[in-house]
C-alpha cells in the first residue's frame, strides 16, 4: 500500500472518530419504515400510511410488487395491496433499500457521476441475488436484495471525504486503492450504527474475500457471486477472475462456470429483477 494511500485512510478513519466526518444517516422515510416494522403490533395500514407520504417510493413499490419478482397473477393498482402481497418484512427490507438511492448523490460532477455508478451496480447486484437466493438457498430473498443494494455503502463518507480533498478526486488511482482498502469496514461500520439485521451487517467487508471459509452460504456468499455475473465478460480485474478459486460457488452448490446451460436459464428472471429495482 503506497503512503499516499496509507495516509488518507488514517486520514478518514480519524476524521470519523473525531465526528468531523460523519458517517451517512438512513433517509427519513427508511427510519419510519423499520420503526413500523419493528413494532409487532403495528399493521400494514400503519406501513401503507408511512410509505405512502412518498409518492416516488410507493411507485417503486407497486412496480416490485407486480414485476416477475413476485408472480402474482393480477396487476396491482394500489400500495395497500402491494404491501399485501409483498408482507410486513419484504416490505420493510425492500422500502429501506430503494429509499437508499437519494444517499447516492453529490453536489461535485465528479462524486455525483461515482455514486450514480455504485448505486447501479448495486441494484444490478441486488437483482442478481433476489434470483440466487431463490433458486440455491433457504435464505429470505429481500435480505438478499437488500444485501445488494448495500454492499458498497462505504464508498459513502470516503467520497464525502474526496469531495471536500479535491485533489483525491483529480487522482482517482489513489481514490480507487483507498476505496478498496476501506469500504468494507467502512461498510460494516455504517451498518451496525444503523443496526441492521446482523446476518448483513459483514456483507461489505466479507463480499471480496474470494477465500472466505464458513459453515453455509450467506448473504455474503450471495453478494459475491452476484457482483462476479454482473462483471462477466467486462474485461474488469473481477470479470478475469478465475471463478474456480471462488469459495461461495460451493456453498450455495453452484457451478462456478457461469457460463453453463442453468445460469442461461436465470437470465431473463435476473434482467426482470434488475427492471424491477431501477
Amino acid at each position: 500500500m503506497s503512503h499516499v494511500v496509507e495516509r488518507v485512510r488514517d486520514e478518514i478513519i480519524s476524521a470519523i472518530k473525531n465526528d468531523q466526518l460523519v458517517l451517512p444517516t438512513l433517509p427519513e422515510v427508511a427510519l419510519q419504515v423499520r420503526e413500523v416494522a419493528d413494532d409487532p403490533d403495528a399493521n400494514l395500514d400503519q406501513l401503507a400510511k408511512v410509505i405512502g407520504n412518498d409518492a416516488a417510493l410507493s411507485a417503486r413499490i407497486i412496480r416490485v410488487a407486480n414485476s416477475p419478482l413476485l408472480r402474482g397473477n393480477r396487476q396491482i393498482e394500489d400500495l395497500k395491496t402491494a404491501l399485501g402481497r409483498l408482507g410486513m418484512e419484504y416490505t420493510c427490507n425492500l422500502a429501506t433499500g430503494l429509499a437508499m438511492e437519494q444517499m447516492f448523490q453529490a453536489t461535485s460532477d465528479l462524486v455525483d457521476s461515482r455514486l450514480r455508478d455504485v448505486w447501479m451496480r448495486s441494484s444490478e447486484v441486488a437483482g442478481i441475488c433476489h434470483v440466487l437466493c431463490r433458486h440455491y438457498t433457504k435464505l429470505q430473498p429481500d435480505k438478499a436484495m437488500l444485501a445488494g443494494l448495500i454492499h458498497k455503502i462505504g464508498v459513502l463518507p470516503i467520497l464525502t471525504y474526496a469531495e471536500e480533498h479535491s485533489s483525491l478526486l483529480t487522482d482517482s488511482l489513489t481514490l480507487d486503492r483507498v476505496i478498496d482498502e476501506l469500504q468494507g469496514p467502512l461498510g460494516d461500520m455504517i451498518l451496525k450504527v444503523w443496526e441492521f439485521p446482523e446476518e448483513l451487517i459483514h456483507v461489505p467487508s466479507r463480499h471480496m474475500k474470494f477465500d472466505r471459509k464458513a459453515d453455509a452460504a450467506d448473504y455474503a456468499d450471495l453478494v459475491t457471486v452476484a457482483l462476479l455475473q454482473s462483471h462477466m465478460g467486462d474485461g474488469s480485474a473481477l470479470g478475469e477472475m478465475d471463478y474456480q478459486s471462488v469459495t461461495a460457488f460451493e456453498r450455495l452448490g453452484m457451478d462456478p462456470d457461469m457460463q453453463s446451460a442453468e445460469a442461461e436459464d436465470l437470465s431473463d428472471e435476473m434482467a426482470a429483477a434488475m427492471m424491477a429495482l431501477q
